[in-house]
């Protein structure tokens, strides 16, 4: 009896974190792992493997996220070479926003 109810709370659990993983926020992780993890940590836990780059999960602690949309639509330019500019369309900024608030 004991295992069967740990069994349904483990079920709900993931069912609740596969719920709270939304298609725009996906599709931000993924494109977050493709274009940036080279460079930024993008979990909450683990350091960027490029120490100079803020982990993105440390981003909402500078200024609200939200922020970042015009910036990611024109391109964001840094003051370092190491840091590819990147020119976002409306729906591919809505998704990196997504999955920026869930590290926060």
């Amino acid at each position: 009896m004991m295992r069967r109810i740990v069994g349904l709370i483990a079920l709900a659990l993931c069912l609740a974190d596969a719920q709270a993983q939304s298609p725009d926020m996906q599709r931000g992780r993924q494109f977050a792992r493709a274009n940036c993890a080279r460079c930024h940590s993008i979990d909450k836990i683990s350091p960027s493997p490029l120490p100079i780059a803020p982990p993105f999960r440390t981003l909402h602690q500078r200024y609200p996220v939200e922020t970042l949309e015009e910036p990611l639509a024109e391109g964001i330019v840094t003051g370092h070479s190491n840091m590819p500019e990147f020119r976002l369309d409306p729906g591919q900024i809505n998704d990196f926003i997504a999955f920026l608030k869930t590290l926060e």
